[in-house]
């Protein structure tokens, strides 16, 4: 799991820039609607829900807005019927993608996932060629001011986790994707801090590239990751550090 979490912090500082850009509300709200539509209004049991509330109020996106997202899935108000939609492809080098989207219009989005990878030099495959190379888990990030890792990563065990890397900036818990919840519970309960907790697609094994393919295929995920309808994309490479500096610093 080492690699993963290069990959949050580099999530985090694009995060930052969609905020300004105001891309990144309209993606959470889409992920609000659909997990209301889904599960119900009612985040207590709702965990889906819940998940996207925390993930939208963690980037400041505003009460109101995330208020009216919910209501627009339930009836209070227009709604849009959006469907997910998970685009499997291959970037320099082999690299494995998965891109998963959120979209009204599947011929539309489709198209535009196509061309991001023509023009990078990758290639969008059909489905099941890579996301066997990804498995659904529960990640958790603590950060290190919050207790000693050693200690947390005791209790994370204790409730169910299936590894915890100790070593990341911030720590990060891994779950099955069915403890989740379970496990976050737990780690509240016993005082530890949470910065997050959302389920995720990792890879089961990642492949390492020179930093001119790495560049190369950072650059296809962040144009796919700029796509309206592409709410995550994840990839099986491992950054290299001069060039995790490079985008992280």
């Amino acid at each position: 799991m080492s690699g993963h979490s290069k990959w949050s912090q580099i999530k985090r500082q694009k995060g930052a820039n969609d905020v300004r850009r105001g891309a990144l509300f309209t993606k959470m709200g889409r992920e609000i609607a659909i997990a209301a539509r889904a599960g119900g209004p009612d985040p207590d049991g709702n965990f889906r829900l819940r998940l996207a509330i925390e993930k939208a109020r963690s980037v400041n996106m505003p009460a109101d807005t995330i208020k009216r997202a919910i209501e627009r899935a339930t009836g209070g108000g227009d709604a849009d019927q959006y469907e997910e939609i998970v685009y499997e492809g291959y970037g320099p080098g082999g690299v494995a993608i998965l891109v998963e989207a959120q979209t009204d219009n599947r011929n539309r989005t489709a198209a535009e996932v196509r061309s991001v990878f023509a023009k990078a030099g990758g290639q969008l495959a059909g489905a099941g060629a890579v996301a066997w190379q990804f498995e659904p888990r529960g990640v958790i990030t603590i950060a290190r001011m919050a207790g000693d890792p050693d200690e947390i990563a005791l209790l994370a065990i204790d409730a169910g986790a299936e590894d915890v890397d100790t070593e990341a900036d911030p720590m990060e818990v891994y779950t099955a994707a069915t403890d989740l919840e379970r496990v976050r519970r737990a780690l509240e309960a016993a005082g530890v801090a949470i910065e997050s907790a959302e389920s995720a697609m990792v890879a089961r094994q990642t492949v390492e590239l020179d930093p001119a393919r790495a560049r190369q295929a950072l650059r296809l995920i962040e144009a796919l990751e700029d796509l309206d309808d592409v709410q995550r994309v994840t990839a099986n490479f491992e950054i290299p550090e001069e060039v995790f500096a490079e985008v992280a610093g």
